[in-house]
């Protein structure tokens, strides 16, 4: 046996006795059936999913991705500072601005590529950022190959986030909008002014709150709030990529010097109109209502078995079980109840708060999240 090979199984091994190790699982969504997987031939009830408007099995879409294959075929070709660049592109990223308010765009294949691809670009070893405790590995990964210095505060202390921007005079603050594990959501007015106020610009990871965020009022990310906002399609939009958005001059910035996106093919343009006919979706609100009611009627009927959720106001609804092998169980029994729900462990979350993380969408019924919470209530109590 190999030095490397010995290492990985080393690894492997220690990672399954400690109950950490991840594994693959092979599911089925059919079109037509609304929060339904089927895994090993039994049907599921599906509570783990970020498609929180219900887009990535919907007509509009699935018309959409035929349209734009008709139109531009199924690949980009090349990069896109080959001929990966189309008209589909550009007219994602002019329909983004129009959302957000912001002068430009870049689009990425991924949130993950996206995020990581801005840090290490944008920064430096001669760069000091300060970041919440809890932004997504994406970023935190791009800051660690940047070499930039990232001073964290606790998760949305603003006055953590202050005494270390005071002390520190970064260049750039760091936050997401909505908290992936934990549902809540960062003081973005707050972190704008404490950015502003100091020289620096503030950059939102608005993966899981644009098209879930209400549009106007205090919890909503736009131009007005960020200097740099970044959007992902693989949640409230359904569809695949991503986009950074910011002034003209800091995406033409990114177009000249990140290596991502000028050695990475080209999103697909079809997958570009699918994201576009999505966005025009997000506009009207009438979906972020619906959801807002189905968010509302889990709380309470959770509250109603005195099931302790973390507060959330948003589709990700955390329960700490905190110990692995419990959750490994309630998780089992919710499975063979045919739910599907996710169970986060460490070191997605921090020791001791293993938890389910139960996401809502807008087909959700108040049927199935009565009986969600039935068995919750069950497999917490055995």
């Amino acid at each position: 046996m190999t030095r490397l090979q010995q290492k990985i199984d080393d690894r492997m091994q220690r990672a399954e006795q400690s109950g950490l190790l991840r594994r693959r699982q092979k599911l089925l969504q059919s079109v037509g059936c609304a929060n339904r997987l089927v895994h090993q031939g039994s049907i599921k009830h599906n509570f783990a999913s970020n498609d929180y408007l219900g887009l990535s099995q919907s007509p509009e879409l699935i018309e959409a991705l035929g349209e734009g294959a008709r139109l531009y075929g199924v690949g980009s070709g090349a990069s896109p500072l080959v001929t990966g660049y189309s008209d589909a592109h550009a007219e994602l990223e002019q329909a983004l601005c129009e959302a957000t308010g912001h002068e430009a765009a870049l689009l990425f294949s991924s949130g993950f590529s996206a995020n990581s691809a801005l840090m290490k670009t944008l920064l430096d070893k001669e760069s000091v950022v300060v970041a919440d405790k809890l932004i997504h590995a994406s970023l935190i990964d791009g800051l660690l190959e940047s070499g930039a210095q990232l001073k964290r505060f606790a998760h949305n202390d603003v006055g953590a986030a202050k005494r270390l921007v005071d002390k520190h005079q970064p260049l750039a603050l760091v936050t997401e909008s909505v908290f992936s594990m934990d549902g809540d959501l960062a003081p973005i007015d707050e972190l704008y002014g404490l950015a502003k106020g100091n020289g620096a610009w503030l950059i939102v990871d608005d993966a899981h709150g644009f098209g879930v965020l209400p549009q106007g009022g205090h919890n909503r990310v736009d131009a007005s709030c960020c200097d740099i906002q970044i959007v992902t399609f693989g949640k409230a939009l359904g569809c695949q990529g991503a986009a950074i958005l910011g002034s003209n001059a800091g995406i033409d910035f990114l177009v000249a010097h990140a290596r991502d996106y000028i050695y990475s093919t080209a999103l697909s343009p079809a997958s570009a109109h699918v994201a576009l006919k999505a966005v025009s979706l997000t506009q009207d609100g009438e979906r972020r209502g619906k959801l807002a009611q189905v968010i509302e009627a889990f709380k309470l009927a959770a509250k109603a078995r005195g099931l302790e959720l973390l507060g959330s106001q948003t589709p990700i609804q955390p329960l700490v079980v905190g110990d692995i092998d419990k959750l490994a169980k309630v998780d089992r029994e919710l499975k063979a109840a045919g739910f599907w729900v996710g169970a986060i462990r460490p070191p997605t979350v921090p020791q001791g708060s293993a938890r389910l993380r139960i996401t809502l969408n807008v087909k959700h019924t108040q049927a199935e999240l009565e009986a969600l919470a039935d068995q919750l209530q069950r497999a917490l109590q055995d």
